[in-house]
C-alpha cells in the first residue's frame, strides 16, 4: 500500500505500471458499487447504465493555476479535484456514479504524492457513493489533473436556460469561504484556519441538487467561479435578468476578520468568490424551497444588465475568468 512507499521514492523510481498498480490498490479499498462491471486495469471501464438520464462532465486542474503544493497537501488536491466534478453533476440535479482521472506529472514527483492524491479523491467520491473506475498517467513538466465524471438524473436534468421572470433566486451551501481562504494564503498566512481548510477541501451540498430538481427548480448552476459570474450565466442563457439582494447574506465572522485584516469588503468574497461549489438555482415563486436553500434574489425580464446587486450595477469583482 501507499504507506509502504518511502518518502523519497519518485514516479520515475516506481515506473508507469508500478504507479498504476499502486493506484489500483488505493481504488480497490473503496466500494465502487455493483454497477461497475469492470474497473481500472483494462483499456476501458465497463459500467451498467440503469433508468434515467446520463450526465457527463470534464474538468482540468493545473498546478500553479488551480492549486499549489505549498498551500495544500496531496489528499486536499484530490478532494478538490473530485468535488468540483461531483458538483457539476449535482448542479444538473443528478448524482455522480463513476469517475476517471488523467494524471500528468513530472518524473521526480514523489510517488507518495500521487497515491495520497488518489486516496483523497476516492474519499470525496465515497461521500456520494461514486467510484473511481479508470484513467491514465503520463509524464509532464508540471502536474495536470483531468477528471471526467458520469452520473445520472432520475428526473429531467436542470439546465441553465430554464429561468423565467417572476422566479426566485436561491442559494444552498457555504459561499465565500474558499475565497477568504485563498486571500489568506495569498498573503502568506494560515489563519483563520476554518477558511484555509474551506479552500483546501470544499464541502458541496451534494444532496441539494437532486432535492432542488425534485422540488421543481427551473435553472441551476454550481458556484465554481463566483456567485455573480454564475448568476450571469443563468441570466444570459435563460434570457432574463437577475437581481441579487445583499441583505439576504449573513457574512460569517471569519470573513469579517479577513476583510478587516486585508482592507477588503468581506461581502466581495461572497459575491465574487468561487471554489466552495455552492448551488445557485431559480424556482417558481409558489414553490417551497427545499431544506438548506435560502432566497437571495429575484428573476426579472431581460434588461440593460443581466445581473444587478440591490437593483444597481455592481463594480466589484464578480468571479474568476480563465483567459
Amino acid at each position: 500500500m501507499a504507506d509502504a512507499i518511502d518518502g523519497d521514492t519518485t514516479l520515475a523510481d516506481l515506473g508507469e505500471f508500478g504507479l498504476i498498480g499502486r493506484i489500483g490498490e488505493v481504488v480497490a479499498a473503496t466500494a465502487p458499487g455493483e454497477d461497475v462491471l469492470l474497473g481500472p486495469g483494462d483499456d476501458a471501464a465497463v459500467v451498467r447504465v440503469r433508468k434515467g438520464h446520463v450526465v457527463v462532465s470534464t474538468d482540468v486542474m493545473v498546478e500553479g493555476r488551480h492549486f499549489r503544493r505549498d498551500w495544500a497537501e496531496a489528499a486536499d488536491v484530490g478532494h478538490r479535484a473530485a468535488a468540483q466534478n461531483l458538483s457539476d453533476v449535482n448542479a444538473m440535479g443528478g448524482r455522480a456514479q463513476w469517475l476517471t482521472v488523467g494524471l500528468a506529472a513530472p518524473a521526480d514527483l514523489p510517488a507518495r504524492w500521487a497515491l495520497d492524491f488518489t486516496r483523497g479523491f476516492a474519499e470525496e467520491c465515497a461521500l456520494v457513493g461514486a467510484g473511481l473506475v479508470g484513467g491514465d498517467v503520463t509524464r509532464a513538466d508540471q502536474i495536470v489533473v483531468s477528471v471526467t465524471v458520469l452520473g445520472a438524473c432520475t428526473v429531467s436534468p436542470v439546465v441553465r436556460s430554464g429561468a423565467s421572470p417572476g422566479d426566485v433566486l436561491a442559494l444552498c451551501g457555504r459561499q465565500g469561504w474558499a475565497a477568504g481562504g485563498l486571500a489568506v494564503l495569498g498573503r502568506g498566512f494560515r489563519s483563520p484556519r476554518v477558511l484555509v481548510d474551506a479552500y483546501r477541501r470544499p464541502a458541496p451540498p451534494y444532496d441539494a441538487g437532486p432535492a432542488a430538481a425534485e422540488a421543481g427548480a427551473t435553472a441551476m448552476i454550481d458556484v465554481s467561479d463566483g456567485l455573480l459570474a454564475e448568476a450571469r450565466h443563468l441570466a444570459e442563457d435563460s434570457g432574463v435578468s437577475i437581481d441579487v439582494e445583499t441583505d439576504a447574506f449573513e457574512v460569517p465572522e471569519p470573513l469579517l476578520a479577513v476583510g478587516q485584516a486585508t482592507g477588503a469588503d468581506p461581502l466581495q468574497f461572497v459575491l465574487g468568490g468561487g471554489d466552495d461549489h455552492a448551488l445557485l438555482a431559480t424556482f417558481p415563486p409558489d414553490v417551497a424551497l427545499p431544506d438548506g436553500w435560502t432566497r437571495i434574489g429575484s428573476v426579472g425580464p431581460t434588461g440593460d444588465l443581466p445581473v444587478t446587486v440591490d437593483g444597481a450595477a455592481y463594480d466589484g469583482p464578480t468571479g474568476w475568468t480563465h483567459f
